[in-house]
């Protein structure tokens, strides 16, 4: 069993759904303690966060990820508990295996190989790990950040260990990603009797002219970094369940992934511009969990994909798109960021696995990345 797998199973063991880290982050520390690394815990809240690093000369490397996971939801639906790791057909099957601690187990053992042959290397090697990445995502790398950027402490590159990859192991990396804005629409009316409703207002019947034009509209084309935004309505509610009542509220919850052509206050705006035609007593609140940010081709993009190409011949895709990352918390200091990480077909499933071989072929691009950047 390869020191890569051996610890991604210990990983699995401990089931650290978010934001409870469950000693994940005390094994990792201690891992790091022994290669010199200095480590500095940082809880907020109910969130176990440390920052570890080894040096104190520029340029910073950073590996940045989260050992939470999300819950393992029906166990009757796996072929194996979802906390006792297991081997079968060539993978590692546990929650978390791919998302995301395959890629903290690759992250240790390449930087245990990567010191063992450059005892005194250049530069700076740094860990930022969180156990809030799942869930709120307010206590984790966000509040880390801040500290770092209150003491002036700047990392130059940085590694996000997310499963980027989609058919083959290191085929797609990301470099950037579309922001998130989250609206709660809540359209009051006039609660009534169906048969009279002359004496109410259906906040229903005053949404529906502007749902059709909301759903419909082109907030921008994208460009060459981003696809167009996108609009998703989650869900809709309204009334108490009876067929002879007109509901008195209207509630709508939605989401834009959208690209780096608009803020998100442009979006609030255009949103509410849109509103405003058709309807006057509403209220929304908006919650932004990211803007998006973008690390063009350069030295930290160039260095993981020859880092890739090295190790199994792949030539990596730039790409911005799938979900949010702690990347967007990383990115704004000045930082270069990537992900690069396992295949995500079976991430947040029954079932979660990573293929073996791409457990140790992580570790050796993890490793010759550090290489390419340091030495």
């Amino acid at each position: 069993m390869s020191d890569t797998l051996e610890l991604c199973c210990e990983l699995i063991s401990r089931p650290s759904v978010s934001p409870d880290d469950q000693g994940c982050q005390e094994l990792l520390a201690g891992r790091l303690e022994k290669l010199g690394f200095t480590i500095e815990h940082m809880p907020f809240g109910r969130v176990s966060n440390f920052w570890a690093r080894r040096g104190d000369k520029a340029p910073l490397f950073c590996f940045a990820g989260h050992t939470d996971v999300v819950p393992a939801g029906d166990r009757e639906n796996w072929l194996s508990d979802p906390f006792t790791p297991e081997i079968r057909d060539g993978r590692l099957y546990g929650r978390g295996a791919a998302d995301m601690k395959g890629s903290l187990a690759a992250m240790i053992s390449a930087c245990e190989n990567f010191i063992a042959s450059n005892p005194n290397h250049p530069g700076s090697i740094a860990f930022l790990i969180t156990s809030d990445e799942e869930s709120d995502a307010i206590d984790g790398t966000r509040k880390v950040m801040q500290r770092l950027l209150e003491r002036n402490e700047q990392i130059d590159y940085c590694l996000v260990g997310e499963p980027s990859s989609a058919k083959q192991l290191g085929d797609i990396i990301r470099n950037g990603r579309r922001g998130s804005l989250n609206g709660t629409l809540t359209v009051h009316g006039k609660e009534g009797h169906v048969a009279y409703p002359e004496l109410a207002l259906n906040p229903i019947h005053a949404f529906m002219p502007a749902l059709n034009e909301f759903v419909q509209y082109q907030w921008d084309s994208g460009n060459d970094y981003f696809p167009a935004t996108s609009l998703q309505i989650s869900n809709i509610q309204a009334g108490n369940g009876t067929n002879n009542v007109i509901p008195s509220d209207l509630n709508l919850l939605f989401n834009f992934r959208y690209s780096s052509e608009l803020s998100a206050n442009e979006l609030m705006e255009k949103t509410q511009a849109i509103f405003d035609r058709h309807f006057q007593d509403y209220e929304i609140q908006w919650q932004l969990s990211g803007e998006p940010f973008l690390t063009a081709s350069g030295i930290l993009t160039e260095a993981v994909q020859n880092s890739i190409a090295s190790v199994n011949g792949i030539h990596a895709e730039l790409s911005t798109g799938g979900g949010t990352s702690d990347g967007r918390f990383i990115a704004p200091s000045g930082a270069q960021v990537v992900e690069l990480g396992p295949c995500n077909a079976s991430i947040h499933k029954n079932n979660e696995h990573v293929l073996l071989s791409d457990l140790d072929e992580l570790t050796r691009i993890y490793a010759q990345v550090l290489h390419t950047i340091l030495v």
